[in-house]
């Protein structure tokens, strides 16, 4: 199948589409004019997307056999965007197991070409040397470049776009420390790229002739340090420069928790990235220019990419970001709200108020909760229970809101992520920070009989053996305030604008 203008109309396999990465290069690859099938192990989390009805959504994983069989199907381009990171000790026999399952049905299935986004290993450091992360990139490049199918393997340092785990790490870091002593990894050299030019070589790779089968090193124009770019970014943000001061002492595993604790980059996401830094990643060739010409003013440097992610952040049109993935682990089924449920004890907290406002104007707030916007009760409970996740190796309370004013189903939004939205309607929340079983909040807007707005909430918590009957049982007693408080408060902000409900919510501080 060809376009008029006689250039290849492709038909793309998406995996990772829930992803940073992934869900921007779908509608990339649709605005090129290509068919586009998005493998999901989640596919609702799709639904609200805004390509979502322009491409096929199978449900599926890359680590079982049969689903990525049947979606292999009919396809010619396969993007293979997803790895194991974060799960757990096994994450490297995880990844190579999904990349030799990935290869083997690609070839079965007679797709002309895999095409992956992969990390720019240093050089001359041999592979026992490099950081799991690193190592476990190359190693799966490596399957699918001997998998038989022709395939192009793309290998970038640090990604700088709005959302990316590596932007938001750099903006946390530079905005909130005036004053930094930091790792001995901020001097080493790297060569950064902008999400957009990563995009451009990903749909530029699809178009690859046959006998094209290597991995190609990208990356941005310039090649800085990590100080360097804490310091650009501060320009770029309008802030007093930084005084930066590395040490030796911090080791990636310390350099880690120190990330942790100042930015929403979890410890284990903050881990690889930091472990990733120590040794110098400049890219060695840009042999991709003779196969995806660079257009004139790319590849992007470091300072247009940050002003660019900047204007997108403060503009609120990040269309993904790094916690767009569920985090490895975090619970799946059964829902509360099955008929069939049959999950044993399931405690329940509810709450109504009737509403002086239009059910519109209520369901304006419900949406607008987390963030920046709080959650209109007690922030101080909220904040010690963020700070308590995040000691014990959980998300916290700071991924914020993609979006300030808008959710959509798949989101993360501080420690929880959105399971449901019937919009105007229901927003359930299903909670992803470290606890003994698994808690889902719901908040409705609703009418009565009477006409009469109503705000019903309800808190939902299925213990896992004593320590989860304990849990519930410890923190109930301060529902009342948290809670109680919340439904109050969004109730008030609803009939009288979010002034009145973060006041009610201040003196119930007090």
């Amino acid at each position: 199948m060809t376009h008029r203008d006689g250039s290849p109309h492709l038909r793309c396999l998406v995996t990772g589409a829930t992803g940073y990465i992934g869900g921007r290069l779908v509608p990339e690859l649709l605005d090129a004019g290509h068919q586009v099938r998005c493998l999901a192990r989640t596919p609702q989390k799709l639904r609200d997307h805004p390509w979502a009805d322009r491409v096929e959504v199978v449900r599926g994983d890359v680590a079982d056999e049969e689903s990525v069989r049947a979606s292999m199907r009919d396809i010619d381009v396969a993007y293979y965007l997803v790895h194991a990171l974060g799960t757990g000790a096994g994450f490297e026999r995880t990844d190579r197991r999904a990349a030799e399952i990935f290869g083997e049905q690609a070839r079965a299935a007679g797709v002309r070409r895999v095409v992956y986004l992969g990390g720019l290993t240093p050089r001359n450091v041999p592979a026992p040397e490099l950081s799991p992360h690193l190592r476990s990139r190359a190693e799966v490049g490596a399957i699918l470049l001997r998998s038989g199918v022709p395939t192009t393997v793309l290998r970038a340092a640090v990604i700088i776009g709005s959302g990316s785990a590596s932007f938001e790490m750099l903006r946390y870091l530079t905005e909130r420390l005036p004053v930094m002593v930091t790792p001995s990894w901020v001097r080493t050299r790297i060569q950064p790229i902008a999400v957009r030019d990563v995009l451009r070589y990903l749909v530029g790779s699809a178009l690859m002739p046959d006998e094209v089968n290597r991995a190609f090193d990208i990356g941005g124009a310039d090649v800085v340090t990590y100080r360097d770019m804490m310091r650009r970014y501060a320009a770029a943000a309008g802030l007093p420069r930084r005084l930066i001061v590395p040490v030796p002492v911090l080791t990636p595993g310390l350099s880690s928790h120190w990330v942790g604790l100042v930015t929403p980059v979890p410890r284990q996401i903050a881990r690889p990235l930091a472990e990733s830094l120590r040794h110098e990643v400049v890219c060695d060739e840009h042999d991709i220019a003779a196969y995806v010409p660079d257009p004139p003013g790319s590849p992007i440097g470091v300072d247009k990419a940050l002003v660019l992610a900047l204007q997108r952040v403060r503009e609120t049109r990040v269309t993904t970001r790094w916690s767009s993935a569920s985090v490895p682990g975090a619970p799946s089924d059964p829902l509360p709200t099955d008929p069939d449920w049959a999950g044993g004890s399931l405690y329940t907290d509810r709450r109504e108020r009737t509403v002086d406002a239009t059910p519109q104007a209520l369901w304006t707030v419900i949406e607008g909760v987390g963030g920046e916007n709080g959650w209109y009760s007690f922030p101080l409970a909220w904040a010690v229970r963020g700070w308590a996740d995040r000691l014990v190796g959980g998300v916290g309370l700071r991924r914020g809101r993609r979006d300030a004013h808008r959710l959509r189903v798949g989101d993360s939004l501080d420690f929880w992520r959105v399971e449901e939205i019937d919009r105007g309607r229901l927003l359930r929340l299903r909670a992803e920070m470290r606890l003994p079983g698994l808690a889902w909040l719901e908040m409705y807007a609703e009418q009565d009989e009477a006409g009469r707005t109503r705000y019903r909430q309800r808190a939902l918590f299925h213990p896992h053996g004593l320590l989860g009957h304990a849990y519930w049982w410890s923190v109930s007693p301060f529902h009342a305030v948290v809670f109680g408080g919340m439904a109050r408060n969004i109730a008030l902000a609803a009939a009288g604008g979010p002034d009145r409900g973060r006041a009610a919510e201040e003196e119930t501080a007090r």
